[in-house]
Parts: structure tokens; C-alpha cells; sequence
């Protein structure tokens, strides 16, 4: 049996005020979306008199059921284009040898580079230009093209990671580089993709500058500007506004736990690449 020693006891002290630390923010959000608007104390103190009504009163007034739904439709559609886009275009970058591979594999990774906000006026322009503006289908088209240099970089850090032979194998037996690719390598690939998934369907749902630029002056929103409408020049209604915020978190946060272990595994085939 191991003995309790000094050194556990440092590292569990440690990993408790790493908790806390995480946790406050958790507590802040929940103690302000249940505080009654008359409630003036401090965001730490717990609230004396919680209530509900905050949760109702930011559904109705901000429209989050339409504002959930349009998030929804651009993040789902816009990870199946990421998935499939950045997982097909990995494999031959991967697996080819040829010179060409590497140098277009550097020009993926010099969209990791390039921050997105460089390119916004010009952006704005080719979606008006494409009649896009106020519909959320321009946001798909933006969020597709911009994570998938991002999601290419994990496919392909994941694929190193995987045996060339199974693919061999397929292809003596007569498969197509097409039906290798989706009979063979897609199904080994699920643990990176759930971390694909997750990792761009957080930035995509939280995402806020975009959505405020490309549906400015339509009935079209998604939750992060659906709730901003709370915060004025001169007042804010911070109860509805953290009231908004938990129920926005819920859909993504439940996303996150049932794909937590394919998440690690992605990660770790990543860097074992």
C-alpha cells in the first residue's frame, strides 16, 4: 500500500484550489441568474430569495427558442461541411508522397496563422455580393472555411498516427482509394473527429462578432446576440443576461460529456502522431 505523504497531500490541496478556481465562475453565473432584480448585494453573496422567473422572462424576451434553433442549423450543418472537407482532404495530404503533399499540407497550416479578423471587410463584401447577408446560411459558409485549416492539422496529426496496412489490405482486396477511405479509415478516425466536433462546435456556438456582422438588421439571430440585446448604453439587465447565458451553456455543455472520452483519445492519438 502507498503511504499518505507530504507530496500527495501538497498535489491534492492543489488540484482543490484548481477546482475552486474553475468552479467560482459555475457559481457566479448560477447565483445572478436566479437573484431577483431588486437584489443589490455582491455576486459572490448567495442569493436570499431565488426565483425562476428569469429563466422564462429570457426565453420570451430575447427569442431563444428561434435564436436556439438558428444556432443549432448553423452549427450542425456547419460541422458536417468541416468534417467531411477537412477528414477527406487530410488523408491524401497524409498519405501521398509526393512533394506537392507537404506543400499543401504548409498552406492548410498557414490558415492556422492568419487570424479570421484580417479578412472580415472583405468577407462582408463577397457575402453581400453572394446576397447572403441576414441569413444564416452565410455563417455557415464562413465558419466552414475558416476552422477547416484547423481541423485538417488534427485529422492529419491523428492519421500518422495509424497503420498504413490496414488501408493495403483493403486495397488488395480490391476497394477503391474512395471506399478505403469511407469503409476503412473514417470508422478509425471517429476519436478525432469527436474531438473536431467539439472543439469547433464550442467556437461556433459561442461565437458572437460574426453573427452580429452578417445578421445585423435581421430577424435572424443566434444566442450569443439574441441575449446581447439585455446590455444597453445605460442599463443592463444582468439577471435575464446570466439567465440567457446558463441556458445557452446547457446544449453545448451536454455535448461535451457524452463526447468527453473520444475527445482524450483524439488528443492523444494527435500527439502520438
Amino acid at each position: 500500500m502507498k503511504r499518505y505523504t507530504m507530496r500527495t497531500a501538497v498535489l491534492e490541496a492543489v488540484m482543490i484550489a484548481a477546482g475552486i478556481v474553475v468552479a467560482f465562475p459555475i457559481y457566479v453565473l448560477v447565483n445572478l441568474s436566479v437573484r431577483g432584480g431588486h437584489d443589490t448585494a455582491s455576486p459572490v453573496a448567495p442569493t436570499t430569495a431565488p426565483t425562476l422567473s428569469n429563466y422564462a422572462r429570457a426565453w420570451r424576451e430575447a427569442g431563444l427558442a428561434s435564436a436556439l434553433g438558428n444556432s443549432l442549423v448553423v452549427t450542425l450543418v456547419s460541422l458536417v461541411v468541416i468534417v467531411t472537407v477537412s477528414s477527406m482532404a487530410a488523408y491524401p495530404l497524409v498519405r501521398a508522397t509526393g512533394r506537392w503533399s507537404r506543400w499543401t499540407f504548409l498552406l492548410f497550416a498557414l490558415g492556422l496563422l492568419l487570424p479570421a479578423q484580417l479578412a472580415l471587410i472583405p468577407l462582408y463584401h463577397t457575402v453581400r455580393d453572394l446576397g447572403l447577408l441576414g441569413s444564416v446560411w452565410s455563417l455557415v459558409l464562413f465558419y466552414s472555411g475558416v476552422q477547416v485549416p484547423f481541423s485538417v492539422f488534427l485529422y492529419a496529426g491523428f492519421l500518422r498516427a495509424i497503420p498504413a496496412e490496414y488501408e493495403e489490405a483493403a486495397a488488395v482486396d480490391g476497394c477503391s482509394p474512395v471506399r478505403v477511405f469511407f469503409s476503412v479509415v473514417l470508422p478509425l478516425l471517429r476519436p478525432v473527429t469527436g474531438t473536431v466536433v467539439i472543439l469547433n462546435a464550442i467556437f461556433i456556438w459561442n461565437d458572437f462578432l460574426t453573427p452580429l456582422l452578417y445578421l445585423s438588421g435581421s430577424t435572424q439571430q443566434t444566442l450569443p446576440v439574441a441575449i446581447f440585446q439585455f446590455v444597453g448604453q445605460y442599463v443592463a439587465d444582468w439577471q435575464l443576461v446570466f439567465a440567457g447565458l446558463l441556458i445557452s451553456v446547457v446544449p453545448i455543455l451536454c455535448c461535451y460529456f457524452l463526447m468527453q472520452k473520444r475527445i482524450i483519445r483524439g488528443f492523444a492519438g494527435g500527439l502520438k502522431g
